[in-house]
């Protein structure tokens, strides 16, 4: 008989169970997702355009135009062997933890609670920059065009009606969310492409930093930039095929940033860009026109929410996850019945944007800025680390490991460790103790946690790693066996023929 005779005779004599089996991210509503709307969300938290400006930026400002350009290419290069290592696991499963979840396939629980920490602490600490510089570039558009924005106060009220639009969008729906992402980013790259193209009509005026460690500067901002491509694995359950949309947009997306980051730098390096840089930093005043300060802040502002935007809605995927599992209150696992979005992670994270960026605005201090970055960028390096071992350790455990994945997983681990390295000897050591008390914290946090859950939660500590599953109606009656898994929920075991008989 051949395969298909043999499932049709089989589906006679099949028993179904009473509980028929199904998925536990189900919630969220399964194959939705095109593989454009998945890679939008991707593409929108590395924030392309906003970053096509900074780096050039921060190049000047650090002095280093040849070594600039050539890190940004390193770090092209390094972070997309540490999505080379990613698309190990969206290869072969899909959860709406993304990282977090894929970590426990080669670290175990320890390993996978370090890397949930280092990107809550990432999207967090990305979500409220950009929600505050966004918010900042909307108060010049409206002081360029003679709109009084009202002092701190005024301020603190722009980022929270900016948020409640962004939470209004998140909760509507992922789809309605990756349409508004996708079109605002594109519109946002092509206009910074276009002034980056414009010869140098006036002098770049940059104010040297001075700081000594100007190329490490340029690499963690080129890196930072380049992170977000793995925002896309946590919508795996979400999007229609999974296995393969996933895993392009985790290998596609840092090679396209990457590209068009190299090309900023490129830009900036060849003596372009001029009123790009003029226009961001110093406005109208330089005599440049005040419809292409407007329109540059129109720009940057899109962008950055854009990223503000796709940041929360990994977060709040990545909280809801941890709700399943019981890690954190379950509550954070209530899904709106209508919409089918994570609305109460989705308010926790964007109300903790809000208070984040109103404290910058607040006190203004570029110092607590700064240390929000470096945690941002610390916190993203640890994950990264931490997930591309865990690749090459799973895949020798199930006897599919390849010489192409060691190397890419040594060379991503190593780079990311000597850029750490040298961030807490250069930075922490010597300028910032904060930080290296910050770096600290994040590095004694998983292991915390998983005391604390041993002890309180052992139940929750043992449900940690869920992944979308094959459901009942997605396979042929009698050509799978059902069992209980480790929750005690019906799940679809894959067996012989002659035992589905």
């Amino acid at each position: 008989m051949s395969a298909l005779e043999q499932a049709i005779a089989a589906s006679f004599a099949a028993r179904e169970p009473e509980r028929p089996a199904l998925s536990p991210l189900r919630a969220l509503g399964r194959r939705q997702l095109s593989g454009i709307e998945v890679f939008a969300q991707s593409v929108a938290t590395t924030a392309p355009a906003a970053s096509m400006v900074i780096l050039p930026i921060t190049m000047l400002t650090n002095e280093t135009m040849l070594g600039g350009l050539l890190t940004v290419f390193a770090a092209t290069i390094v972070v997309s062997l540490i999505a080379f290592c990613v698309s190990q696991f969206t290869r072969r499963f899909s959860s709406s933890g993304g990282l977090y979840s894929f970590a426990v396939k080669g670290s175990g629980s320890r390993g996978a609670l370090t890397v949930g920490i280092a990107m809550l602490c990432k999207y967090c600490a990305s979500g409220a920059l950009t929600l505050y510089f966004g918010g900042q570039a909307v108060r010049t558009v409206l002081r360029e065009t003679g709109i009084p924005t009202g002092g701190v106060v005024g301020a603190v009220v722009i980022h929270a009606v900016i948020a409640l639009g962004i939470l209004g969008c998140l909760v509507r729906g992922v789809r309605f969310a990756a349409a508004a992402i996708l079109v605002v980013e594109l519109c946002s790259l092509v206009f910074i492409t276009a002034l980056l193209l414009l010869p140098e009509s006036q002098p770049v005026t940059v104010e040297p930093s001075g700081a000594p460690n100007g190329l490490l500067l340029v690499a963690l901002g080129a890196m930072f930039a380049l992170a977000g491509f793995e925002s896309a694995t946590f919508f795996g359950p979400e999007a229609k095929r999974p296995l393969v949309t996933v895993t392009r947009t985790v290998l596609l997306t840092p090679m396209i940033c990457g590209a068009l980051f190299t090309f900023a730098a490129w830009a900036a390096w060849s003596g372009r860009g001029g009123v790009l840089i003029g226009a961001y930093q110093h406005g109208s005043s330089t005599g440049i026109d005040v419809w292409l300060v407007v329109a540059l802040n129109l720009g940057l502002s899109c962008s950055w929410l854009a990223s503000a935007m796709a940041s929360s809605n990994a977060a709040s995927r990545l909280l809801y996850t941890m709700g399943i599992e019981r890690v954190v209150p379950d509550r954070f696992a209530r899904v709106h019945q209508t919409f089918r979005t994570p609305y109460v992670a989705l308010c926790v994270v964007l109300g903790g944007l809000v208070v984040v960026s109103s404290t910058f605005v607040v006190f203004s201090s570029s110092a607590v800025l700064d240390d929000t970055r470096l945690l941002a960028r610390a916190a993203l390096i640890v994950g990264y680390a931490v997930v591309a071992i865990a690749a090459v350790v799973f895949l020798r455990r199930i006897g599919e490991l390849t010489a192409t994945v060691v190397l890419a997983g040594v060379l991503a681990c190593t780079a990311g460790c000597a850029v750490l390295a040298n961030l807490v000897v250069t930075v922490g050591l010597a300028q910032n103790v904060t930080m290296l008390i910050m770096l600290g914290v994040l590095a004694l946090s998983g292991f915390c946690w998983r005391v604390y859950l041993h002890v309180h939660r052992p139940a929750a500590l043992a449900a940690v790693g869920v992944f979308d599953s094959a459901e009942s109606r997605d396979v042929l009656p009698g050509a799978a066996a059902y069992g209980e898994n480790s929750r005690g929920a019906v799940a679809v075991v894959k067996s012989p023929w002659t035992d589905a008989r």
